[in-house]
């Protein structure tokens, strides 16, 4: 598909947003190994794991002949206390992305907004089996909602840039009718989806027989007016119903592998590529394989990921 590039993004080094023990791999490596393994664009990661001045950021990215595509923003949006906060963490992000591709590629990144994932013990212990339960109140939902709005507008209104929420494992908006009932109660000209398959799978229910990419098919499909941005991730089918079983927290089931190379878990990316030939507007695809810091081989399995995305066509 040529309208589709391909980025990879700091997560798959293990340089996640969580306070976690172990240490991942520094800025210059991250970026060395990106461009060396085929891809094109990446990333932010967290705060201050690239250079903060737009200019430098820029000196680093074009120099690798990559493009700057979004950054991962956090925000407790349960808590109204934390709203005015998070517009200030996102306007910090987001001035630098708009500096940053002024100066270099000119490509519009999004602010990729999110709950505080992982800080509710409850949510973070159930992560991939929440039950309703488990959710928000209808008074914490109109919270949580004004909250995302309130932030994606604080966003677009300075610098232009559009805010899309990325629906997460171990956060208050993980499964289907959680990401559906969030999109309803916010403007779609105002906020948009980052459409994560991994996450998505996993969160629905991954079955072990049958089509295994039905969920993520389906969730293409049922989401697309708002879908402005996506994540390539898979999910490992059997070690999402063993974390099921054994009642692992979000952080363990990580640990496993429950977010496995692309092609070896229950993900139908060719069902993926196949949607997004009706998408010529979604320009840009991004692995995203989560892993703890210090796990695995990261510059293999980049490699391996964007030559399983050259198979099928991306």
């Amino acid at each position: 598909m040529a309208h589709i590039r391909i980025g990879n993004a700091p997560c798959s080094w293990g340089v996640l947003e969580f306070e976690l023990e172990g240490e991942a791999a520094g800025c210059t490596q991250v970026l060395n190994e990106m461009a060396e393994t085929g891809y094109a664009g990446t990333e932010l990661g967290d705060w201050g794991f690239m250079p903060t001045d737009p200019n430098a950021l820029a000196a680093e990215l074009t120099s690798r002949g990559l493009t700057l595509l979004g950054a991962f923003v956090p925000v407790a949006l349960k808590d109204p206390a934390a709203h005015a906060p998070g517009v200030e963490a996102a306007l910090k992000v987001a001035r630098l992305l708009r500096a940053t591709a002024d100066r270099s590629s000119g490509y519009l990144p999004f602010l990729v907004l999110a709950d505080n994932n992982g800080s509710d013990p409850i949510r973070t212990k159930n992560a991939g089996r929440v039950t309703v339960e488990m959710g928000l109140s209808d008074a914490e939902w109109k919270v949580f909602a004004a909250g995302a709005e309130k932030v994606a507008r604080a966003v677009y209104d300075e610098t232009g840039l559009r805010t899309v929420f990325h629906h997460h494992c171990a956060g208050y908006i993980e499964t289907p009718a959680e990401i559906a009932k969030l999109l309803s109660l916010t403007n779609p000209e105002v906020l948009g989806l980052v459409f994560d398959t991994g996450h998505y799978a996993f969160a629905a229910g991954v079955p072990t027989s049958g089509w295994p990419g039905a969920a993520v098919a389906d969730g293409l499909k049922r989401f697309a007016d708002r879908i402005w941005y996506i994540h390539f991730k898979d999910c490992h089918p059997e070690i999402a119903a063993q974390s099921r079983a054994e009642g692992w927290d979000y952080f363990e089931s990580v640990r496993h592998g429950v977010f496995c190379e692309l092609g070896k878990g229950c993900v139908d990316f060719p069902a993926v590529a196949a949607w997004l030939e009706t998408r010529p507007d979604l320009t840009w695809g991004i692995v995203e394989q989560d892993v703890l810091p210090g796990m695995g081989k990261p510059k293999e399995s980049a490699r391996r990921n964007r030559d399983y995305l050259r198979g099928i066509g991306l």
